[in-house]
């Protein structure tokens, strides 16, 4: 991973065929350079030849020439250092600085030629690779020619290598070009997109030769690819001012792999792998001195696919502290410190860990993917006619699979649809256009947990496009996603389906009409109160949607729902601080939500020890938005729950110096619930206080203090 830049953020991914290097410093002694530069030849020259799939002959030839390199560059170090050792002469350094350049460009380029995912892309860009190549190599050749005459006959073996590395570098610089083969696979994707554009399904061998070349003639190689373009793919969008040819080309080979995944494999091998090596070995032999309870964010309690360390020294997945921080919380999850800095620190010791704890039960390490998401909405159109076609065809062929298919086929195709409809905001068009919506909520019966389970994630992808929410309630599924919050058999098929429930109830007609399903709000009510954090997460914050219905206040109370929230805000100190009081934020706004009405009001205000709790949780909260919720929900309260709650807040000590900070420094709607507030209670204990000073003796001193 690299490290981050001055401002704690990670740098951008270095675009491929790049050659970003850097010219040592001017007064660097000869020694270290050479030291150097042995070890950036070692790099080039340790390439092995198979992992060379895409511009095989001219990066083999460049890996050939880096060996030769290497062992001139080491016989000059074996004469500096041997018994009649001349230093190396000072004037050396101006060759050797220009070789250090030359050998950081080559290391790159031969490492993107390699470089597994990327092989499709380097295939496609076989020109410019080759093209990269000659200037590498005329550089070295230039460099090596220019080195003083006391370096190059240090020894006979020195002078002698110094030739061949000149005369083969000259001779690559000339003739290096991409292998005929390289070009009949490219032509073969070119034909390819242009039977995309047309609407054309593909000759399966043309594919399978492109894929053969490119090293990725199985599912999971395609994957991979497919991968590694999307990524490139959102970095582009995300940055700006990328090519649109480059993003066309993109487009037409994400679409060229998916067709391929999803047509020309019959098996998942690397789930096939994963599942065959859970099975064969015993969880007790996954490294015994790894403890997964520590590896977990403390704010999410799941495993930290990036591992950071704030400046307090505690670590967190990046998403979940960006997160809290954003929310305007300035302090430590765990220990409640303030944090002097922003500045998020990757925990490299705790990636390795985590990385090498997947690896041992056979699951790959993901990249984390919360940088790309701000760029996911570019993809709404197509990139070309290829892409659109090509994702057409796929889709097509995935529905066939879903309504007709044999069991082991809709395994598969569930499993595709999920993965499509992920990040892809056309795919999910195409999926939502091509009926896939019907056939997810008709596997939501399967007896199979795992497509179960792809059915859901499926759902849940599609119900975040207008389109996908419309077909899901149009085919009957509000009642089938609901039952599957309460009985589906996996966990996750659980969470997922009181995700789809939240955004289902971002429409206010679909809510109306999921809060006349008698099991719905007691179910998410349950997993609320029972669940586990992403599952309560789920729960709280479909809740907080099918609030927006008026008849829907009544049915939660009756549902428990005051009581589970309670339990959330009740709950133990190192539970709270292991949620990074994340839930404890969402109930609080659920209250408050559902303290807009009469019976809601009454339900929360029974609980003098709640209220305490809510008066406590305002003073101590450092987020403008909870302060807002919080203020809102006492004020409701007040209005709801009359003299009886206004007297009981009246005593709380907390309650009046929150209820002033909050005026000083609170947001527009926050600054008028809290000055409600203090003028009601102020007006209560002014009653109570009248006639008692109507009856005091004539002459008594009393005084009322008003704000």
């Amino acid at each position: 991973m690299p490290p981050p830049d001055e401002r704690g953020q990670q740098p951008r991914r270095r675009r491929m065929l790049a050659r970003p290097a850097v010219c040592p410093c001017e007064a660097i002694a000869p020694a270290p350079l050479l030291a150097s530069l042995l070890s950036l030849a070692a790099d080039a020259a340790g390439l092995q030849g198979d992992a060379l799939p895409a511009v095989r002959g001219a990066a083999r030839e460049a890996v050939r020439i880096a060996d030769l390199l290497h062992a001139f560059l080491h016989a000059v170090r074996g004469a500096a250092s041997g018994g009649d050792a001349r230093p190396l002469p000072d004037e050396a350094v101006l060759g050797f600085s220009e070789l250090h350049v030359a050998l950081q460009k080559l290391r790159l380029l031969l490492a993107d030629c390699a470089r597994k995912g990327a092989r499709l892309w380097v295939l496609m860009n076989a020109e410019m690779a080759a093209s990269e190549l000659r200037v590498v190599m005329g550089s070295v050749a230039t460099a090596v020619d220019t080195l003083p005459e006391g370096v190059v006959a240090a020894s006979a073996e020195a002078r002698e290598l110094a030739g061949l590395v000149s005369a083969h570098a000259w001779r690559a610089a000339a003739r290096l070009r991409p292998d005929p083969e390289d070009d009949r696979a490219a032509r073969g994707v070119r034909s390819v997109l242009a039977r995309f554009a047309g609407g054309v399904m593909p000759d399966a061998e043309d594919a399978r030769h492109v894929l053969d070349r490119v090293g990725a003639a199985t599912w999971s190689g395609c994957a991979e690819e497919g991968a590694f373009l999307e990524a490139e793919l959102l970095e582009r969008l995300e940055t700006g001012g990328e090519d649109d040819n480059d993003l066309v080309l993109i487009g037409g080979l994400m679409a060229f792999l998916v067709y391929c995944r999803v047509v020309l494999f019959d098996r998942i091998d690397d789930a096939d792998k994963a599942e065959a090596a859970a099975v064969a070995r015993p969880p007790a032999r996954c490294a015994a001195w790894i403890n997964p309870e520590a590896l977990q964010c403390p704010i999410t309690l799941e495993l930290m696919t990036d591992p950071v360390t704030v400046a307090t020294g505690q670590t967190y997945d990046r998403a979940s502290i960006k997160k809290w921080i954003k929310s305007g919380c300035r302090t430590c999850p765990i220990t409640g410190e303030r944090l002097r800095s922003a500045e998020l620190v990757p925990n490299v010791a705790a990636r390795g860990i985590i990385e090498q704890l997947l690896l041992s039960r056979g699951v790959p390490l993901q990249e984390p993917s919360s940088k790309h998401r701000c760029a996911v909405d570019k993809t709404l159109a197509p990139f070309g006619a290829a892409a659109a076609g090509g994702v057409r065809l796929a889709v097509a062929f995935l529905i066939a699979r879903l309504s007709r298919g044999t069991p082991k086929q809709q395994k598969k195709a569930s499993y595709e649809a999920r993965k499509l409809s992920k990040r892809n905001v056309f795919y999910r068009a195409c999926l939502v256009e091509a009926d896939a919506v019907p056939w997810l909520l008709h596997l939501l019966s399967s007896g199979d947990a795992s497509v179960q389970d792809n059915a859901v994630a499926g759902l849940l992808n599609l119900s975040k496009h207008p389109a996908g929410r419309r077909a899901l309630v149009e085919s009957g599924g509000l009642g089938l996603i609901v039952d599957a919050v309460n009985v589906a058999a996996r966990v996750e098929a659980r969470q997922n389906a009181a995700a789809v429930l939240f955004y289902l109830s971002s429409n206010p007609e679909y809510c109306e009409e999921i809060s006349r399903i008698p099991e719905a709000i007691p179910t998410l009510v349950h997993l609320a109160r029972d669940g586990a954090y992403r599952g309560r997460k789920n729960a709280l914050v479909s809740l907080y949607g099918l609030l927006q219905c008026t008849d829907a206040h009544g049915r939660a109370v009756s549902a428990g729902a005051v009581g589970a929230l309670a339990g959330l805000l009740l709950g133990s100190p190192a539970a709270a601080a292991a949620e990074g009081d994340d839930l404890a934020l969402d109930a609080v706004a659920l209250l408050a939500r559902i303290a807009e009405q009469p019976a809601g009001a009454r339900a929360v205000a029974a609980s003098s020890e709640l209220v305490t709790r809510l008066v406590d949780f305002l003073g101590e909260s450092a987020s403008r938005s909870a302060n807002e919720h919080g203020a809102s929900l006492l004020a409701s309260l007040g209005r709801h729950g009359g003299d009886r709650v206004l007297a009981l807040l009246g005593k709380l000590p907390g309650l009046m110096p929150a209820l002033y900070a909050l005026i000083a420094d609170g947001t527009p709607q926050a600054v008028k619930k809290a000055r409600w507030l203090v003028n009601e209670i102020h007006r209560h204990y002014e009653k109570r206080q009248a006639p008692a000073a109507a009856r005091a003796p004539a002459g008594g001193d009393h005084c009322v203090i008003r704000v």
